[in-house]
C-alpha cells in the first residue's frame, strides 16, 4: 500500500473548513432545545465559536502561506508552496524536500520537528 502524503498547507486549510461545518452542526443541534432557551443559545454560542475559531486559523494559514518557499514540482511541473525542512506538492502529492541531506531517504514528518532540525535526533535500531 502506497502512504498518501498531503501538503500542510493543504492538511491546515481542510481541518479550517471542518470547524466550519462543525460549528454550523452544533448550531444546528441548538435548534433540538427550542424550548430550553438557555441551553439552545449555549449551543448557538459554541457553533459560532467554531466558526469564528476557523476564520482564525484560515487568517493565520494565509499569513503562514505569505512566507513559505515556492518552488516547481519534478513531478507535475506545477508552482507549489512548501512549509518546513520536507512537504508535498500541493497538486500531485509528491513528496519534496530542499535538504539535501534528506534526498534520497523515505519521506518522513518527523524531518520538520525542532528534535531533527538540531540534529539531535535519536538513532533508529
Amino acid at each position: 500500500m502506497a502512504l498518501k502524503y498531503s501538503s500542510k498547507i493543504n492538511k491546515i486549510r481542510s481541518f479550517a473548513f471542518w470547524l466550519i461545518f462543525v460549528g454550523i452542526g452544533v448550531m444546528y443541534i441548538g435548534l433540538i432545545f427550542k424550548e430550553t432557551t438557555w441551553l439552545m443559545a449555549l449551543f448557538m454560542i459554541l457553533g459560532v465559536g467554531f466558526v469564528g475559531l476557523s476564520t482564525v486559523v484560515y487568517f493565520w494559514i494565509g499569513m503562514l502561506s505569505t512566507k513559505t518557499i515556492q518552488i516547481v514540482c519534478p513531478s507535475c511541473e506545477k508552482p507549489t508552496k512548501m512549509l518546513g525542512r520536507v512537504d508535498a506538492c500541493m497538486h500531485c502529492n509528491q513528496p519534496l524536500t530542499l535538504d539535501k541531506s534528506l534526498e534520497g531517504k523515505e519521506f518522513d514528518e518527523k524531518y520538520n520537528s525542532k528534535r531533527y532540525k538540531k540534529g539531535k535526533a535519536p538513532q533508529e535500531s
